[in-house]
């Protein structure tokens, strides 16, 4: 009997490190499981700006945490998560249309078509002007969606 206790509790404990990884893999989050490094997905959505959140309007979804600047944007999240969900996990969408995954300024941002993209920003690259510079944004969408396929599988 303590052979099948054991068994169960080794089983279980590998499913959720299992989905932890799918988390990781999918989605740009901290040890911490904090999404945007802290930045509220509703201010980029509704109010095309980065503002970061705050600890007491936070929430869980799908085992990923997300800041907020006010309940009520809090309350916009709660009632539909999907739609303020970053597109590709918050990884650079530059990034993820050459092939990589890669951690982005959370300044650095377009809105556009009802979503929100995030870029790397650093001293070498601002992969921002690199997509914009590109002028077609169904083209760079196409090929980014197609390797979000695989990339949200795999680690960084």
């Amino acid at each position: 009997m303590n052979t099948i206790k054991s068994l169960t509790l080794i089983f279980a404990l590998l499913l959720i490190t299992s989905i932890n990884a799918q988390n990781k893999m999918a989605n740009n989050i901290d040890n911490s499981n904090i999404a945007l490094q802290g930045y509220s997905p509703v201010s980029y959505l509704d109010l095309g700006i980065a503002q970061k959140g705050l600890k007491q309007y936070k929430t869980e979804h799908e085992k990923v945490v997300y800041y907020f600047t006010s309940e009520a944007q809090k309350e916009a999240f709660d009632k539909n998560p999907t739609k303020y969900q970053p597109q590709y996990g918050g990884f650079c969408a530059f990034g993820v249309y050459a092939g990589a995954k890669f951690r982005p300024d959370p300044n650095k941002f377009i809105v556009k078509d009802g979503k929100y993209f995030l870029y790397l920003y650093n001293l070498e690259l601002d992969a921002q002007q690199l997509w914009l510079a590109e002028k077609n944004h169904s083209k760079l969408l196409s090929v980014a969606n197609k390797n979000w396929g695989k990339l949200s599988k795999t680690h960084n």
